[in-house]
């Protein structure tokens, strides 16, 4: 059977089946075992089939959804809170990890631009963070205390500052997803050449060791975060650009549900960022380097482990408690 039927011929019992798991369809817990054997019938077809489909992929979405419906008990005992960090937001960064691939490749390649654009042209800093910031950071340098800037202000006062900006950086991000995506890009592509040029600055003026010292304490959480709110901008605009088997408007619905579930993740993250530039960050220079390289690569160790490894876990137990539920 050609896929293009095959599409046709279920696409209303799975509209139907969407409508179910989102609480717009009530059925008894009869009724759902049958749908949930039903679609993992057509899920078995699909994988003989049509391996690589991204029609395989929505059948497996699909019957993760429906297996958790019908098995609530579990996520009704336990806190909605939790699950939906453990459970919910891992199984969305698995369905659409191919995202958060694309958001950091293009991360990378404005990184790039924004490295060899500082090299090339002295007076690129300038332009991109400003004189004022740039002068009053020479001075700190000469001064040996690359990472002064980090401490004016008061802690508390600082440090809310800073989570409201960087909370305000990453909506943008986020939103202007609803363009296609190229506003994403564009505002992403605007933080990452700041990012390549701020850190190529450093490196000419000899302070790059206690620039990063100081810089990624909180930096690990702040960028990564960035990234995985890019990649929800660019799922919130593939939902518009490519509705697949949906019309326009119930994929934009779908995509943004997911999308903003996934981006209110990255909030923990970014609070934390915040209270270690506003807590942390300014004694960065007095700490011993060890404690400095705890922190930073325990902090990469931790969300890394939650955007890159923890979401194949996740989808691992669930299949194998759909593969155990089927036999």
């Amino acid at each position: 059977m050609r896929e293009v039927y095959f599409i046709k011929q279920n696409k209303e019992k799975w509209l139907g089946i969407e409508q179910v798991i989102q609480g717009k369809i009530k059925k008894n817990p009869d009724d759902l075992s049958s749908l949930y054997i039903n679609l993992v019938n057509d899920l078995s077809f699909a994988q003989t089939y049509y391996p690589k489909s991204n029609t395989t992929v929505y059948l497996n979405h699909l019957s993760s959804q429906i297996f958790q419906k019908i098995y609530k008990t579990k996520r009704v005992e336990e806190n909605r809170f939790l699950y939906f960090f453990k459970t919910e937001v891992p199984l969305l960064v698995y369905q659409y990890r191919r995202y958060l691939g694309y958001a950091f490749l293009f991360f990378t390649l404005f990184t790039l631009i924004g490295l060899l654009s500082a090299i090339y042209d002295k007076n690129f800093a300038n332009i991109i963070l400003g004189e004022d910031y740039v002068n009053q950071t020479i001075e700190n340098i000469k001064a040996g205390n690359a990472v002064g800037v980090y401490q004016s202000g008061s802690t508390w006062g600082s440090t809310i500052g800073i989570i409201f900006n960087n909370i305000g950086v990453g909506a943008k991000l986020y939103i202007y997803g609803i363009f296609g995506g190229v506003g994403t890009l564009y505002a992403l592509l605007s933080n990452s050449v700041m990012l390549g040029s701020f850190q190529y600055f450093f490196y000419d003026y000899g302070a790059l060791q206690d620039s990063a010292r100081g810089i990624w304490l909180h930096g690990v959480f702040e960028i990564f975060a960035m990234v995985v709110e890019a990649m929800c901008g660019l799922i919130l605009g593939a939902s518009i650009l490519f509705p697949r088997t949906l019309s326009r408007f119930n994929s934009f619905k779908n995509g943004f549900k997911d999308s903003f579930k996934i981006f209110l993740s990255t909030v923990p993250f970014t609070i934390c960022a915040g209270i270690i530039e506003g807590y942390v960050t300014r004694h960065a220079l007095k700490m011993p380097l060890f404690l400095n390289l705890i922190i930073i690569f325990g902090s990469l160790v931790v969300i890394g482990f939650y955007y890159f490894v923890y979401p194949s876990i996740v989808n691992k137990k669930i299949n194998n408690q759909i593969n155990d539920a089927i036999l």
